[in-house]
């Protein structure tokens, strides 16, 4: 009685060790994660595709500012010939702020993203007050 539970045991393991192994394989770059709309957008017109919003989380930003959180190639058919479409990259954004305020969602400013947009905005910030600094001391003419 016991050999049968071993059998069935060692068929379940087999069958969840091969569903682990193909699973690895399938994983692939996004290479739209991360930009914005805009920016993506852009790159998807230069390879001859054509980018649609499949779904958006937040209203904080305009959509060219929104940050694509994740993309995949269309998964359906047209045509009375069923092809595949194969010119269409679905978007998924992400429109809140990029750091969280008391009047508008987004990221915590203790996140790795909340602390890159904190260090991006105080760097532009040096920037342009570097600038006006730079501009009030030239001589007028």
């Amino acid at each position: 009685m016991n050999k049968p539970i071993l059998v069935s045991g060692g068929a379940v393991g087999a069958t969840a060790v091969s569903m682990v192994m193909f699973a690895t394989g399938v994983a692939a770059a996004d290479d739209y994660a991360g930009k914005t709309y805009a920016d993506a957008s852009s790159a998807l017109s230069g390879a001859s595709l054509k980018g649609v919003i499949a779904g958006r989380a937040g209203d904080a930003l305009p959509t060219d500012q929104c940050v694509v959180t994740r993309s995949v190639k269309a998964p359906w058919i047209k045509g009375t010939s069923f092809s595949a479409v194969t010119d269409t990259v679905l978007l998924y954004l992400n429109c809140n702020a990029t750091v969280a305020s008391a009047t508008s969602p987004g990221n915590s400013a203790a996140s790795p993203e909340g602390r890159a947009a904190i260090a991006a905005a105080n760097a532009a910030a040096a920037k342009d007050q570097a600038t006006a600094a730079a501009n009030q001391n030239q001589p007028k003419h």
